[in-house]
């Protein structure tokens, strides 16, 4: 009985130990230490990669179909700042969509940073504390998003090559597939209904929205995080994202960042800016799974799409 009870007891606390230990490196992956991982990662992952999709100007150019949901949102709510209504330009939300990510992080930094002032909405009053701003956000953000569901209903199609790429890889045993978009989960979750089609969406080895963390892009939680979720070292996941603001989260994240960009994003510094390749899209210059794993099977360091991007 004594022998039994030793044996219990040493068994609860290599269990408590191995238990402090995983929680602690999912902690410090977490807190931004993605590094961490590396070392936790068992042998069997030291062959595996991540492909990592943007959703929206990646997966879809959905910028413009944003936009319009948001001034329809606006329209709707009879949002006025003085005489004016409140309405994005295409210009305007070019530099939004490079400069903050997550829709209601672009209605605060509108209201906030560009204007100085809260609308009001109707014959509302205008929001004066922060919880009345916070309320109007989020029923613009929650009309805006199923505006933005009709819209993506009618209108959404895969950017090229996006759908052969991604096919290349759910098929490869050795490559794990993932979205991480800032958007809201019902947002995205339309977006990749409509454009991978269900059978393809369930396949997927991690789906990591807005809702699902805390700090969004630029800030790189959301690739900590599925790096993490997959239990794979950051420098062997590969990141493909259109904008600034995505590009700064994936290498904030220690990964490799392919730049598709869009005639909002054409003209940004991505080179500049650490990204490792820059294609108009993936379609017309043939990106396939090898010219980006194959290199770095040989040396996570070497370059990938060598002969196909756009010359920095």
């Amino acid at each position: 009985m004594v022998k039994l009870t030793s044996a219990l007891a040493l068994a609860s606390a290599i269990q408590c130990i191995d238990g402090f230990a995983s929680t602690t490196v999912s902690r410090l992956s977490r807190s931004f230490y993605p590094h961490a991982l590396k070392s936790a990662l068992p042998a069997s992952a030291s062959d595996q990669f991540a492909l990592l999709f943007d959703c929206d100007g990646v997966i879809i150019e959905t910028e413009e179909l944003h936009r319009l949901a948001y001034n329809a949102a606006f329209k709707e709510f009879e949002l006025f700042i003085g005489n004016e209504p409140v309405e994005w330009s295409v210009a305007y939300y070019d530099i939004l969509q490079n400069t903050v990510g997550g829709g209601k992080n672009k209605m605060f930094y509108h209201f906030r940073n560009t204007t100085g002032v809260f609308p009001a909405a109707g014959n509302d009053p205008t929001p004066t504390t922060p919880e009345e701003e916070q309320d109007l956000v989020d029923r613009l953000q929650a009309r805006k998003t199923e505006l933005y569901k009709e819209l993506i209903a009618e209108k959404a199609e895969a950017r090229p090559g996006v759908l052969e790429l991604m096919d290349q890889a759910l098929a490869d045993e050795n490559v794990r597939v993932g979205v991480c978009s800032a958007s809201t989960k019902a947002a995205v979750t339309k977006v990749l209904d409509v454009t991978l089609g269900e059978e393809r969406r369930k396949k997927l080895d991690v789906t990591i929205l807005g809702d699902d963390v805390s700090k969004l892009k630029p800030d790189p939680l959301i690739y900590i995080t599925a790096a993490d979720r997959l239990n794979i070292d950051p420098a062997r996941c590969v990141v493909i994202e259109d904008s600034v603001v995505g590009l700064k989260a994936a290498k904030g994240a220690g990964m490799k960042c392919i730049i598709t960009y869009t005639k909002s994003t054409e003209n940004e510094d991505f080179y500049g800016l650490g990204c490792d390749a820059k294609v108009p899209d993936l379609g017309s210059r043939g990106v396939n799974l090898d010219m980006i794993f194959g290199p770095m099977k040989e040396d996570l360091s070497r370059d990938i799409l060598v002969d196909v991007r756009d010359a920095p």
